[in-house]
């Protein structure tokens, strides 16, 4: 602690499409010790990545482009160290829904402190989560041909 403030050195990453979104998320964090970057969506988000693996990535879920149900997916299979926070206005709720690649969720509007606890209990590793599914994989959908029938899947 220094000054009344927390002194940490983990890299976030805060992926969101809403710019007032991301500059408050990451004036508070930053303010709190925290090395914070931002991209506006999944595929800047991408390029953020690969440019510095961050600790942590706190991204929305609906975003267009590239959503971030989409970005966590690839990130959990490229980078599994990477600890990752889904976060949404739509969704409601402290748990992670099934299917979503995400170690925690955090609700907007919920406030800095609720983040922060959220954050501050992450595990160490991404690997040491209670997210224990294999990661979904990401299929780009593709226009469906009526002239075919789809494949037997059974």
């Amino acid at each position: 602690m220094l000054d009344g403030k927390l002194e940490c050195s983990a890299k976030l990453l805060i992926v969101d499409d809403e710019p007032a979104i991301r500059s408050s998320i990451s004036q508070v964090l930053g303010g709190l010790g925290y090395h914070v970057r931002s991209a506006e969506d999944g595929s800047t988000a991408l390029v953020e990545i690969e440019n510095e693996i961050p600790d942590i990535i706190l991204s929305d879920l609906n975003m267009p482009g590239m959503s971030g149900f989409e970005l966590l997916s690839m990130v959990r299979a490229r980078y599994p160290s990477i600890r990752v926070i889904a976060m949404s206005g739509t969704f409601f709720g402290d748990e992670v829904s099934s299917g979503v690649a995400a170690d925690a969720f955090y609700q907007k509007g919920c406030g800095a402190g609720s983040l922060l606890k959220i954050i501050g209990s992450l595990p160490q590793s991404a690997g040491d989560s209670h997210f224990s599914h294999p990661a979904p994989i990401w299929i780009q959908p593709r226009e469906h041909n009526t002239s075919t029938p789809p494949a037997d899947t059974a």
